[in-house]
């Protein structure tokens, strides 16, 4: 049990604020009979504001008056297998009067009964919900109203459902909408609703439609297991459980491993969480292989699948360099996640997410990127576990060809109870195993993802943000005894990387501000006393540099050099440098803050970060994805 007096204070303050939340109401949950609310509310405090969120808490209403023109028509149609990746779609008809309340939700698995759960009646009642049964056993994938299309309000697509004497009795409307689907591997079905996401009721069902091939091998990344760079892991999900490989090289196999993960593995509390409740996707099953025997900073093509399940197609990947080699060009951000390529709602978008991974792609598929970094809140499913995949379909661009390094944050982790040092539901019950599963670093076991890698000219010691870093616990000594080791002649630059910040200008919530001083107070001088160069941060969503800096007091400045640009001397190092660039996907953050003089560039725009280690020079610059701009650059220098 963490006695930190901090996190005691903070389980304090989050109890009082949860009662008061509980005893509340809101136009919203105006709906819902009083002893719903309480589980109505927790769940929305999961992971954001929306009535698409809080649908599983919507009771399913009887729609008046059945209209018996209604018809929903797929294109590719029910009798077409679905592709791995492609739009669907969906045209509704037969609406005698347009609303702009009406809806599709996508649902998978389409077996999924959407008037009752009887068979998960006693699950639900724990949460709260005694008086009926809620709306969905699954949440909707995404769903769309009607209105998306332009014409639908108007009835500009009229038809005649009857005539007399050439007078058309009876007119109906109709809509277009387009859903992006990937390759999820159970089959989905298209629902149509009327009253809108507070009080739905069904109008018509479509057929389901399945998956050419469920078990397709699919989202292959790869990721570095040392640092020399002669093996590289490879994983890939599957709706097929038996053994496959990955051919690579001149003729070279090896086989994978495969796991998946289950209910029973989330975590959860007295009320249920979205991953052990409606939240719930299998799956697949994961599948990883090592590719050995490879060379540093060299470009090889591969594949991945069997005879029986299928193939990828060949793609080509370049290896990182090795841990001290002169040289390494990679990326980094944070919190990224993932936003749909159609008009959807979906669970939780991150809006920004789309363009960098735009901006990106561009870069990695040029050659000039050996490597990536994403610092923490990785796909933001957070319990809904179909957001997975949909997000793992969005990095293959970038992870299928170049080593794709993470670490974890609060919304990988964090939950209640289940060992987190901090007791926020952030996670959504899934408390890193989906995360460990699908991104395997080369940490210490499971459940302790911290680990440290060298390419070039780098050592990056990588921690954990959400797991016990007070002083001389596991991680604390783990990542003093790693920092302490780093032989400077080898790899003479050094970068911390974690999920929360040490320095940052928004202020975040009262209870729960950005910067745990507890964490500061532990940490920070274990990078004073082992001479970090940089420090990288996500969490915050936004793009902000220091100065060199030690108990937020400046130890030295940055001065241009001959190109303008800002230079900072660490031939006599006096303190790291600190970087948030939690600023890859989600909502931008403002700064809150005016007076840190710490604080030397603040930018709150989408983007990632392009650094350049040579062993003389770190270039780094921030690349907003918007315009390609680098709207910010520095350097750190030693002799």
């Amino acid at each position: 049990m963490n006695t930190n007096p901090f996190i005691m204070v903070l389980r304090f303050f989050l109890v009082i604020l949860f009662i008061i939340h509980s005893l509340s109401s809101s136009s919203w949950s105006a709906s819902l009979p009083k002893r719903v609310v309480k589980s109505t509310l927790h769940h929305r405090d999961h992971t954001a504001i929306s009535d698409f969120r809080v649908l599983n808490r919507r009771y399913l209403l009887n729609c008046p008056n059945p209209n018996p023109y209604i018809q929903i028509n797929i294109s590719p149609n029910t009798s077409t297998q679905l592709s791995d990746d492609g739009y669907i779609t969906v045209n509704v008809t037969g609406i005698l009067l347009p609303s702009s309340r009406h809806w599709v939700a996508m649902i998978s698995p389409s077996h999924s009964n959407v008037t009752t759960c009887i068979g998960n009646a006693i699950k639900y009642e724990q949460t709260g919900d005694l008086s009926s049964l809620p709306l969905l056993c699954h949440y909707p994938v995404k769903a769309q109203y009607l209105s998306t299309d332009p014409e639908f309000l108007s009835c500009k697509r009229k038809e005649c459902k009857g005539s007399v004497a050439g007078i058309c009795g009876v007119t109906t409307c109709g809509a277009t909408l387009s859903f992006h689907i990937v390759n999820i591997r159970t089959d989905i079905k298209f629902v149509l609703f009327a009253g809108g996401f507070e009080t739905p009721c069904i109008l018509k069902r479509s057929e389901a439609l399945s998956f050419a091939n469920p078990n397709k091998p699919l989202y292959g990344h790869i990721s570095s297991i040392d640092s020399t760079a002669t093996s590289v892991k490879l994983t890939w999900v599957s709706g097929d459980q038996h053994e496959h490989e990955v051919q690579y090289g001149d003729g070279n196999t090896a086989k994978s491993s495969v796991s998946t993960f289950s209910q029973k593995d989330m975590c959860t509390s007295i009320l249920e969480s979205p991953a052990v409740d409606f939240g719930w996707h299998d799956p697949g099953y994961i599948h990883s292989a090592v590719m050995r025997g490879l060379n540093p900073s060299t470009t090889y093509s591969y594949k991945y699948g069997s005879d029986s399940a299928g193939w990828s197609d060949q793609i080509t990947f370049k290896t990182p360099p090795a841990g001290g080699s002169d040289e390494v060009k990679f990326l980094a951000y944070g919190d990224m996640g993932k936003a749909p390529l159609d008009s959807s709602v979906e669970h939780y978008i991150q809006p920004g997410s789309v363009s960098v991974i735009k901006a990106m792609t561009e870069e990695v598929s040029s050659g000039s990127v050996d490597s990536i970094f994403h610092i923490g809140d990785i796909s933001y499913a957070t319990g809904f576990l179909v957001e997975w995949d949909f997000f793992l379909h969005l990095i293959t661009p970038l992870a299928s060809q170049v080593s794709y390094m993470t670490a974890i944050g609060n919304h990988e982790r964090d939950y209640i109870g289940s060992g987190s040092i901090y007791i926020t539901p952030d996670s959504g019950g899934e408390c890193g195993v989906p995360y460990e599963a699908y991104f395997p670093m080369p940490t210490q076991a499971k459940d302790k993802p911290w680990y440290s890698i060298e390419q070039g000219s780098v050592h990056f010691t990588v921690i954990s943000t959400e797991h016990n870093w007070s002083v001389n616990s596991e991680q604390y000594n783990w990542m003093n005894a790693d920092m302490a080791s780093v032989n400077r002649t080898r790899t003479p630059w050094l970068i911390f990387t974690g999920h929360r910040p040490m320095y940052s200008s928004s202020g975040g919530i009262v209870i729960l501000p950005s910067v745990d001083n507890e964490f500061v107070k532990s940490v920070e001088p274990l990078l004073l006393t082992n001479k970090v160069d940089l420090a990288l941060y996500g969490h915050v969503h936004n793009y902000e540099r220091t100065c060199a800096v030690y108990q937020q007091e400046c130890k030295a400045m940055p001065v241009k050099d001959s190109n303008g640009m800002d230079t900072y001397d660490n031939t006599n190092y006096t303190a790291p440098v600190h970087a948030v660039i939690g600023m890859a996907g989600f909502k931008l953050d403002s700064f809150s803050t005016n007076d840190n003089r710490w604080s030397l560039v603040r930018i709150s725009e989408f983007g990632y970060l392009r650094l350049h280690a040579k062993k003389e020079e770190l270039k780094v610059e921030f690349v907003n994805a918007g315009s390609r701009n680098v709207d910010d650059r520095f350097r750190i220098t030693k002799s």
